[in-house]
């Protein structure tokens, strides 16, 4: 459904009016269609206008873009008319995402109570996050961090401390800690829902990546039983040497470049809550090693499978050691390398393990 909204001029006020009878619902259904900055713009056209939109639900999700390229000047947000906004609706604000060099406004936005922040290649430091806590100890229920080379462990920390309604967290694997997943695994804290762990290399071989102990791992597993881990790996093969050597207790795992067999082995054998697991890997390399995942991790009931290769034999084995538990299955066509199976064969095979009709992702051109 599309909307068009035409603009009176400044001797017509019928337009407007007429907006300004709908019922609340019909005019959230039209201005939700507007990104933030528009939805400011069009309240300050005419008093009708302005009386639609205090409702609550249009303002509930912030995202912002500040100085951004010159190619996308046109998306970019004026600080001034940022702080209009965060001031006017900071009572209705449960979602704020920034991507930005603009402090200021992050600290602005920090003051007010919310629910959710999320902040993209913004330099944040320690300090920022301690205004963070002292505001919103009580409200802040999402923190997802992403590019913020200042934050320390530390500052993460704090945050872990005083933050008891935290239920979801999202950072970079350098400022993950022992005393972090203690902190949220203490009697004060709500059940955890959420974790997510982006593990970077931007230089490989000069980085040692730290281990995480597995005592550290069963405090957050026994206090919060259901939370999703989840991990993001960007690492070159002989990185990988800390990760999956204890029992790491991952749900979901997402590989972003190419991995080997040894690498799979050890996950198939540490794998116990495995969910989810993705390899959309920078490289080719055969991944034969997803029949013994697919044997050893019994609850696993997601695999897709990108830029990288496998036998068609080795990949309906995985499905067949899955079955009907498999509820994802995602493969584009030229992953698979034909071997006794065909490729023309292989979709009755897999149809028939999972109990429905099953097509290979064909990837677009």
């Amino acid at each position: 459904m599309a909307w068009i909204l035409f603009f009176s001029q400044p001797d017509s006020d019928v337009p407007c009016s007429r907006l300004g009878e709908f019922p609340s619902h019909v005019a959230l259904c039209i201005f939700q269609y507007l990104p933030l900055v528009d939805r400011a713009r069009a309240s300050s056209v005419c008093k009708r206008w302005n009386e639609v939109f205090p409702i609550p639900d249009l303002w509930r999700k912030f995202e912002f873009e500040l100085n951004p390229s010159a190619t996308s000047y046109f998306k970019s947000t004026h600080p001034s008319l940022i702080q209009q906004i965060i001031e006017k609706h900071a009572a209705h604000l449960q979602y704020v995402s920034f991507k930005s060099h603009f402090v200021s406004a992050l600290t602005l936005v920090f003051v007010n109570s919310k629910s959710s922040v999320k902040i993209e290649d913004t330099p944040m430091d320690d300090p920022s996050l301690k205004i963070l806590v002292s505001n919103n100890s009580d409200t802040l229920r999402l923190l997802k961090m992403s590019s913020c080379p200042h934050v320390s462990s530390d500052g993460i920390l704090c945050v872990a401390d005083h933050c008891q309604g935290l239920r979801e967290l999202a950072l970079n694997y350098y400022i993950l800690s022992d005393e972090l997943l203690l902190a949220l695994s203490s009697e004060t804290h709500v059940n955890l829902e959420h974790l997510q762990i982006d593990v970077v290399s931007e230089n490989p071989g000069q980085i040692e990546f730290h281990s995480i102990k597995k005592p550290s791992w069963d405090a957050l597993i026994k206090h919060s039983p259901g939370v999703n881990v989840v991990m993001y790996f960007f690492l070159y093969e002989e990185e990988f040497e800390t990760f999956f050597r204890e029992e790491t207790p991952v749900t979901h795992l997402y590989f972003g470049r190419s991995v080997s067999k040894a690498v799979l082995g050890r996950i198939s054998l540490t794998g116990q809550r495995f969910v989810e697991s993705v390899a959309c890997a920078d490289g080719l390399q055969t991944l034969d090693e997803l029949t013994r995942i697919g044997e050893h991790c019994t609850t696993l009931t997601a695999v897709g499978l990108s830029e990288c290769e496998a036998s068609c034999r080795a990949f309906t084995e995985l499905v067949g050691l899955c079955g009907k538990r498999l509820t994802q299955l995602s493969v584009m066509e030229e992953v698979l390398i034909p071997d006794d199976f065909t490729l023309e064969g292989i979709h009755t095979e897999v149809s028939k393990y999972l109990g429905s009709i099953w097509f290979l992702d064909v990837m677009p051109v």
